[in-house]
């Protein structure tokens, strides 16, 4: 008990001393003069550079957000900080003339780095009526509470500084603040509890800056509570959701309303009844605002800059934008705009940026925006604009960037296009222009973007004055370019320069250096040997020579060009020889060689090229075995060695991490079994074995591969039944199945038919046109269509085709097949299939060809196949077809080629006529009818036949055995002996 009490004692002792310290530091502290505050606070931060970093610029003018240049000149104000000088003396602090309390502190961009903590000296400045610490770095700390404390503060800003979490309710309780911006930290979580007290508090706000905050939770029509005083409101990028009404656009003070890149926020304009109001800067771009533009829209006379990108919206431009006078920005890029552009556009005297690219506008270019005297910018890109430039303009001295391109402009190029003074970018590329490039006047070019047009001639010699050019594109025209010395030699910024698909010729005779140039694109330039000048080019990144003349073997100093920075490599279809070389690039990527002519093996060093992506040695003669460490790789996706002489296996050792997306080792001469591995290959899109020596049985291990759409097994020596799937859903995306010219046998597979989910889906004209690939590697294919083998150079992501010919199939056709209704091409031609053909077929309404000869099928043609309407090609010669050829529609185009060594049928086009029985049709049988005689276990009719026809006989057998002898377990006995030797002969040829 007397030691409970002595610790007691103690205790109490302890929290005595503790208190009487806490009280004491905590009045010492609140004794500290500002001056010794500031310095303590200056003393728990350090000064970095790299702390204040010059701001990106966002998308909008400057004059409507202050802090945009911000942090362009930063330095560190405190490191001037003396104590033995007054401190209303120092950078960034501002003192009452009377009382010299500190009232105002501004150290944005300091270079400040470190937290400032709830006990920071910086509280102990009472009187602060202004803070502002943007532009630095506090390691993602909280925002204090602390902050509260600052009764008298009016502005407040700590955007860009790095806090982080959420912002504290204490913020609420800063009633006098006039502005606020918090805006661009660490997406600050404003929960609902706090946005409601600041909605309820802050009456006296004028300036809200919340931009890249975390606002989810908060309801957008909650914005209507603000203060009606409000005259500017930035949530850009705070994940905004749902619905907004249109009454915050009309706040009677509001000039300034940034809502742009909330994604999810909805809402429109088209009932906003502006009459005229203060607001002069709006972006609702990359929101979900769409409907049309009302007309009142041209009320707002006092708009300066009006941002919606990115959006939904749709109809026309209304005439009355032409009434916004004050205008200097205007951005409309990326909508769903149609109709002409209008003329009135030409009003906005003011206007020095225009972006009306990525939408539907249609017609002529009005004259009237070519005489805007004050454009700088002017984006017309992705349109369907139509005729020719201007002869004459009276405006654009100013004008500093011109893109009009991708349209369907014509017409040849006007003088005044050469003749702008100020012109930095143009872009005119991707349209219809004709003629010759005319001589530049000005020296200010930095970028010259005009392929993809019908212009012809040379290029005009002002191009080598150009020496800011950086990007340089002539591509896909009907030039006669030469590579010399005079022209070229002056241009030592040039980074990008593509002159494909013109005629070039290459003087290496005299070499010059383009020490910056990265990006070198002469393809289809019928040149017939590397250009000499890219042995001093060192920064190289893409190089693109393909589809040209270039012979003789690969040069040695090629290896050295860009062997640190090259990851693209083009040579296909040229005429390189000699060994494959021995290539140490480090960075490289994607590697294109085929349709050259190169031999020996592939060199086992190619795998140090760590990054390789695509690798595509097709179609040279290359021998030798396929290295082990290809398929080792974890970042290979392409793998493409077709039509090359490889033998032996394929690797046995497919990683389980790889990332293929396409392998195809067609015609070579592998051989062997398909390595297990395979499975591992989890992102196969495409894997095309074809025209080899494979073996085994059909490789039921690959249909788990959620991804695979081509699978060609083509012309190999597999064989045996294709038996059921071991898996619920076997190649639900598969959409391109070849496995004609081998030697399986047994039924047709119906349970896999069942499951071929991507040819049950018919979406053909739901979904734009795509194709299977990437932007550096487009999948192709050798396919049978319509009797004919074809490459796709691209295959379509709506293509689909089955196609067993050529192998020892028995039994019936699956009825189930109907269902595919997406297939295009069907083939099952020389097979051994009997029974009927399923009118079924009849549901195939995508089928261009159908390829059922060379079969034992009987019974008449399915009336149902006359109703398809895209059927181009029918073959069902050489079967023992019966009856009238069903007539119209598709039918009445096929010729005699198409029914041959079908002794039973008859009418058109064959010569013999149907007597009166042949010619009644039989009536139609519906899919559902169908699929009840369809047999689940894989036995037809005849099996059936067989087995009720011996099961009578041998009936009748035993039951005279019985009668006669009897002697009943004798006679069980020997039914079942002869019941299983019964059923064995009835499957045989049957899979299981």
């Amino acid at each position: 008990m007397g030691c409970l009490s002595w610790k007691l004692q103690v205790l109490c002792l302890l929290s005595f001393l503790f208190h009487s310290t806490s009280s004491s530091l905590s009045s010492s502290l609140s004794s500290i003069s500002p001056c010794s505050a500031l310095l303590h606070f200056n003393h728990s931060l350090s000064l970095h550079r790299d702390a204040s970093p010059p701001l990106d610029t966002p998308d909008y003018p400057t004059e409507y957000r202050s802090n945009i240049h911000m942090c362009d000149n930063s330095y560190p104000k405190t490191a001037s900080w003396k104590e033995d000088k007054d401190c209303c003396t120092w950078d960034g602090v501002i003192c009452h003339k009377t009382t010299r309390h500190v009232i105002g502190l501004d150290l944005s961009c300091s270079w400040l780095n470190g937290s400032i903590n709830s006990n920071s000296t910086l509280f102990f400045l009472p009187h602060l009526k202004r803070l502002n610490l943007a532009g630095n770095f506090f390691n993602y700390s909280i925002i204090s509470s602390e902050f509260g404390k600052f009764k008298s503060l009016t502005h407040l800003n700590l955007s860009h500084s790095m806090f982080s979490a959420k912002i504290p309710h204490e913020i609420s309780h800063l009633s006098s603040l006039v502005s606020l911006d918090l805006s661009y930290n660490d997406w600050l979580l404003i929960a609902t509890p706090v946005w409601k007290r600041v909605i309820h508090n802050l009456t006296q706000l004028r300036e809200l800056f919340l931009d890249q905050s975390n606002m989810s939770s908060i309801r957008p029509n909650s914005l209507m509570n603000l203060s009606s005083s409000l005259t500017t409101l930035s949530l850009r990028d705070c994940n905004l959701q749902g619905k907004l009404q249109n009454d915050i656009l009309s706040f009677p003070s509001i000039q300034t309303l940034d809502l742009g890149y909330n994604i999810n926020l909805e809402g429109s304009l088209s009932k906003c009844n502006w009459s005229s109001n203060s607001l002069k800067f709006l972006s609702l771009s990359d929101t979900n605002f769409s409907g049309k533009l009302p007309d009142s829209i041209g009320n707002l006379k006092s708009l300066k800059s009006l941002a919606l990108g990115n959006c939904n919206f749709t109809g026309s431009i209304p005439t009355s934008l032409g009434n916004l006078t004050q205008i200097t920005y205007l951005y409309l890029h990326r909508n769903n705009f149609i109709g002409s552009i209008p003329t009135s556009l030409g009003n906005l005297t003011k206007l020095t940026s225009l972006t009306l690219s990525y939408n539907s506008f249609s017609g002529l270019l009005p004259l009237s925006l070519f005489n805007l005297p004050n454009l700088s910018s002017l984006y017309l890109r992705y349109n369907q604009l139509v005729g020719p430039l201007p002869n004459h303009v009276s405006g654009l001295l100013n004008l500093n960037e011109l893109f009009l391109g991708s349209n369907f402009l014509n017409g040849t190029l006007p003088f005044w296009l050469f003749s702008l003074p100020s012109l930095v970018n143009l872009d005119i590329s991707r349209n219809q222009f004709i003629g010759e490039i005319g001589e530049f006047k000005s020296n200010s070019l930095e970028r010259l973007h005009l392929g993809n047009n019908k212009l012809q001639g040379s290029i005009p010699r002002s191009i080598s004055r150009f020496v800011n050019l950086t990007s340089l594109t002539l591509s896909s025209n009907n030039l006669s370019i030469v590579l010399e010395l005079e022209m070229f030699s002056k241009l030592k910024n040039l980074q990008y320069l593509d002159f494909s698909y013109n005629l070039v010729s290459i003087n290496n005779n005299v070499t010059y250096t383009l020490p910056n140039l990265y990006h070198l694109n002469l393809s289809s330039c019928n040149i017939s040997e590397f250009p000499i000048f890219l042995r001093t080019t060192t920064n190289l990144q893409l190089l693109d020579l393909s589809k040209n003349r270039i012979y003789g073997q690969f040069p040695r100093w090629l290896v050295d060009v860009g062997r640190d920075s090259l990851y693209f490599l083009d040579l296909h279809d040229n005429l390189l020889q000699g060994p494959f070389p021995t290539l140490s690039f480090l960075n490289m990527q994607y590697l294109f060689v085929s349709n050259n002519k190169f031999t020996g093996e592939i060199p086992s060093l190619i795998c140090n090229t760590s990054a390789l992506d695509v690798l595509d040695l097709s179609y040279n003669n290359l021998s030798g075995m396929i290295p082990k460490c290809l398929v080792h790789s974890n970042v290979l996706s392409v793998l493409d060695l077709r039509m090359n002489s490889l033998y032996g296996t394929i690797p046995a050792t497919f990683s389980k991490r790889n990332n293929f997306r396409n392998i195809n080792l067609n015609g070579n001469q592998l051989e062997g079994p398909l390595p297990r591995s395979l499975e591992n290959c989890r992102y196969l899109e495409v894997l095309d074995l074809g025209s080899n020596k494979i073996n085994g049985t059909f490789p039921y291990w690959l249909e788990g591969l959620l991804y695979l759409q081509v699978l060609v097994l083509r012309s190999n020596k597999f064989q045996g039944c294709i038996g059921n799937p071991k898996i619920k859903s076997p190649f639900p995306n598969l959409r391109i199945l070849d496995i004609s010219n081998n030697e399986f046998n047994g039924p047709l597979p119906r349970k896999y038919f069942k499951y071929l989910k991507a040819m049950t889906n018919v979406d053909e004209g739901k979904v734009a046109l795509k194709y299977m690939g990437d932007r550096y590697y487009y999948d192709s294919l050798n396919v049978m269509i319509k009797g004919f083998y074809i490459k796709l150079v691209r295959i379509q992501t709506v293509f689909t085709t089955i196609d067993f010919s050529n192998n020892s199939f028995s039994g019936e056709m699956p009825k189930i097949i109907g269902r595919l209704k997406s297939l295009k091409g069907l083939n099952f031609s020389h097979n051994n299939l009997t029974g009927y053909i399923p009118s079924t077929l009849g549901n195939l309404h995508n089928l261009e060809w159908l390829d059922l000869s060379f079969n034992k099928f009987t019974g008449e043609i399915p009336r149902q196949l006359a109703d398809l309407p895209w059927l181009e090609v029918l073959k069902l010669s050489h079967n023992h077809l019966t009856g009238l050829i069903p007539s119209g529609k598709q039918f009445n185009t096929f010729d005699n080629d198409s029914y041959i060594e079908n002794l039973g049928l008859c009418g058109f086009p064959l010569s013999r006529m149907c007597n009166n029985h042949e010619a009644k049709n039989p009536p139609l049988l519906t899919s559902q009818q169908e699929d009840k005689l369809e047999p689940e276990n894989g036995f037809g009719w005849q099996a059936v036949s067989m087995g009720y026809g011996c099961g009578v006989l041998f009936g009748m057998l035993m039951g005279y055995l019985m009668f006669k002898i009897g002697k009943p377990k004798w006679i069980v006995r020997m039914v079942n002996w002869l019941a299983l030797l019964l059923l064995k002969y009835l499957v045989q040829g049957y899979c299981l």
